[in-house]
């Protein structure tokens, strides 16, 4: 049976802004309270999934959350129409209701951990969504995420759906962004590759001493648990204190891999070279991985750059092509690595550049904007065709964006009752054209 790999992008929603509100994300702590362009960061993340689409890899898009969440500010004791709700918000206690509006549902890879069937033990894709208990406006997504997997995958022939984990730091869960699985093929029978932040009954493992570590031990062990995975099939890793200090949030801000390559990072976790070892020999020897060491890249360009945050995707002709952030080609250093990495890789490698600015500000670079999930031909025309990316569904969403996109936004925007009347007038109408029926709550 064939298995081809389906990337999942989130689409950027119309009240994209830079709050400044993830602790630890170095780039958007930086750019907090600017003004966005949604238009441009919308048009740009398209860009990327079209160009994959177009190399005959199958292409997905998520819908974005509705934003602001004005169910959720009710919760708080905002009455009134959502009108009220959303100035009396604003009014009353303006970072509350910032973490309301939040577009950062674009970032797909923490909509959950997917484990194909050919790895499970019973047969079925495995979806645990990520229930993002680090930050409160991450929090918020968890539910909705929930609600769109279930309707994008519905078939119970071929998936079977998990609830988030509890939503307390303890299992905090951060999706795929610290996940990875390798094997030699996306046909063949793979390993899992989990990476934690901390670990919430070990005093003594070593700590980062500015930024907390988002992913949980426990919550790793619970999605590999969920996710049907047999012990031989899992390793576990601890992120590096430095890494996490330096900016890397995420696994994938200091690692990448694909099949049977991982370029990594030299610092990303803690023992690695134990890692690598036990990744290799369940691999059989066959895992291929190149190290970039802190002379080479220091943590704190790694991090600016994204260039582990890049993409890497197998083609459907043969060899590999590596979709990197423009910020990878324009900084010297990194720029060195993606050379010595086309003159190392023994397989094709093709280096394609995008400019995700709009997105690479607010913190999220290319791999940030992906969900990968290996399904099987018979999965793969299960799942919910309104999602899947083509040329006349590219062109209604470039229209679709043009028409209702904003192209500068400043936070106190965000309290405009105008802004709320359109970005539900687009919402609304992208659900007809994704034929996703009424899955937002003003719909219903």
């Amino acid at each position: 049976m064939r298995y081809v790999e389906l990337n999942l992008d989130g689409l950027v929603g119309p009240l994209f802004s830079f709050g400044g509100l993830a602790f630890g994300n170095t780039a958007c702590q930086a750019n907090s309270m600017e003004i966005s362009n949604p238009r441009e960061a919308a048009l740009q993340g398209l860009a990327k999934m079209r160009f994959l689409a177009q190399k005959g890899i199958p292409q997905a898009v998520l819908p974005p959350h509705e934003r602001p969440a004005i169910q959720a500010l009710r919760r708080l004791g905002f009455n009134g129409s959502d009108e009220t709700v959303l100035q009396r918000a604003a009014h009353d206690c303006f970072p509350i209701f910032l973490r309301h509006c939040s577009a950062s549902s674009m970032w797909a890879a923490n909509a959950a951990t997917v484990a194909p069937s050919v790895d499970t033990m019973d047969g079925l894709v495995h979806i645990t969504p990520a229930n993002l208990a680090a930050h409160f406006h991450r929090s918020l997504e968890a539910a909705f995420t929930s609600c769109i997997l279930k309707e994008v995958f519905s078939d119970p022939r071929f998936f079977c759906h998990h609830s988030p984990l509890p939503t307390h730091p303890d299992f905090g869960d951060e999706g795929a962004a610290n996940h990875s699985r390798f094997a030699l093929s996306h046909g063949s029978r793979g390993y899992h590759l989990f990476v934690s932040g901390f670990s919430p009954h070990n005093q003594d493992e070593p700590k980062p001493k500015v930024y907390p570590g988002r992913q949980s031990l426990e919550a790793s062990r619970a999605v590999a648990r969920l996710n049907s995975l047999s012990e031989d099939q899992i390793v576990f890793a601890q992120q590096n204190p430095d890494a996490i200090d330096a900016g890397a949030f995420h696994n994938d801000v200091a690692a990448v891999g694909n099949e049977s390559f991982l370029l990594v990072h030299e610092l990303a976790w803690r023992q690695q070279e134990s890692v690598l070892r036990i990744l290799s020999a369940r691999m059989g020897g066959k895992l291929r991985v190149l190290q970039v060491s802190s002379k080479e890249l220091s943590l704190a360009v790694a991090v600016n750059s994204y260039v582990f945050n890049s993409q890497l995707v197998t083609l459907p002709s043969g060899g590999t092509v590596m979709l990197c952030p423009a910020e990878a080609r324009e900084i010297p250093e990194a720029n060195r690595v993606l050379c010595w990495l086309q003159e190392t890789v023994e397989s094709p490698l093709t280096i394609e550049t995008f400019d995700l600015r709009q997105s690479m500000r607010n913190g999220g670079g290319p791999a940030c904007l992906r969900l990968r999930i290996v399904l099987s031909e018979a999965e793969l025309a299960a799942v919910h065709a309104g999602i899947l990316l083509d040329e006349a569904l590219h062109g209604h969403l470039l229209s679709w964006t043009q028409r209702h996109y904003r192209t500068t936004l400043c936070p106190q925007d965000l309290a405009d009752p105008l802004l709320l009347r359109e970005s539900r007038e687009a919402l609304d109408e992208l659900t007809q054209i994704m034929n996703l029926g009424s899955i937002y709550s003003f719909q219903r």
